[in-house]
């Protein structure tokens, strides 16, 4: 199969809200909830995915040929395949179609993901076992891997951390704005918002490494710094718990000239190529998640069309790398970027 295919076969089975669309960018879907818009106005996703193509790359090719450059990634100690890793996406059956639940879809993707060297983060929700399920799949792979989990009460919190701990799970992260979440708002005490007091009990708790995700700004990157994460992911959790909020290209580079080698930055929302991934290491993060697309490439063709999508972005950063004089990651900064 090519990708053209996969998304020809994702259409088939992934309505009704998702439209499987040649490029993902927020349009289609506008804030259609259930299904995987944004917030009203629906206009999130949309400025994620503009701002990421407002950004040139600098070409420079009076340079050694960087013929096949190097994207391997040191995160936390392990050696990955490239720095690019998937987002957590939840709540399958109800916006994305009845062709997986969440923890069947998990379980292709951490196996599809650790096959091809990089890491899947999963997502969580009201069903209890979803996490359960994600570090059984985590385990057999390694322990590779990172369930996210909501911002529960501080019990629900630890005893889902507890799951990670007896499995050896590599990592753990919180996406910390999913405080926006209905279901998260109708729970007491402590569900939602979290202190950096009590996210720094949190990940003292875990005992791992912890990526906090949903941080859009400067504040927000130094309080978890305070609070001891290894990791932050700038993300507006695509759109889908606030809008009017500004996308993650334009705050990513603040949050980075703040906490640049404190913690591992990610960045994700509306990152749709390998030309935009090599934007977001140009401005300054270290590596960056993918979700939706993704997901579309599982529904299409499982397995193989995890393996075929990576492979088209990857190929792209590459080629990218190789057009703009970049050998290794660490030739790409903001010198290789024309921001107009």
């Amino acid at each position: 199969m090519n990708y053209n295919e996969v998304l020809a076969a994702a259409r088939e089975c992934s309505g009704p809200y998702c439209k499987a669309c040649p490029i993902c960018n927020g349009r289609a879907c506008g804030n259609a909830m259930p299904g995987p818009g944004s917030k009203f106005p629906g206009n999130v996703a949309a400025r994620n995915y503009d701002k990421w193509q407002e950004i040139c790359v600098n070409m420079d090719t009076l340079c050694p040929n960087y013929a096949d450059p190097d994207i391997s990634f040191e995160l936390f100690g392990h050696k990955f395949a490239a720095p690019i890793f998937i987002a957590p996406i939840g709540a399958q059956l109800m916006h994305y179609g009845d062709k997986y639940t969440e923890s069947a879809y998990n379980s292709i993707l951490i196996k599809a993901a650790a096959e091809y060297g990089i890491m899947a983060l999963t997502g969580d929700g009201p069903d209890p076992n979803v996490i359960g399920c994600a570090t059984d799949d985590m385990f057999k792979v390694g322990g590779i891997g990172c369930p996210t989990i909501k911002p529960w009460n501080k019990e629900a919190v630890f005893a889902k951390l507890d799951i990670l701990k007896e499995k050896n799970v590599f990592a753990a992260a919180m996406d910390v704005d999913g405080a926006g979440l209905p279901f998260l708002k109708a729970i007491n005490p402590n569900a939602g918002s979290k202190s950096v007091e009590e996210m720094r009990e949190i990940i003292d708790y875990a005992g791992r490494p912890f990526i906090i995700k949903g941080i859009m700004t400067v504040a927000g990157a130094l309080k978890a710094v305070e609070a001891g994460a290894a990791g932050i992911v700038v993300s507006n959790h695509g759109g889908r718990v606030q809008g009017g909020v500004p996308s993650t290209a334009e705050v990513l580079p603040a949050i980075v000239d703040a906490v640049k080698g404190k913690l591992t930055i990610f960045v994700d929302g509306g990152i749709r190529s390998g030309v935009d991934v090599f934007r977001a290491l140009a401005l300054g993060a270290d590596a960056v998640l993918i979700g939706r697309p993704v997901l579309t490439a599982i529904y299409g063709a499982a397995e193989e069309g995890f393996r075929i999508y990576m492979d088209k972005i990857v190929g792209e950063l590459k080629s990218t790398m190789t057009m703009c004089g970049a050998a290794f990651l660490k030739d790409i900064d903001r010198s290789k970027i024309w921001l107009g």
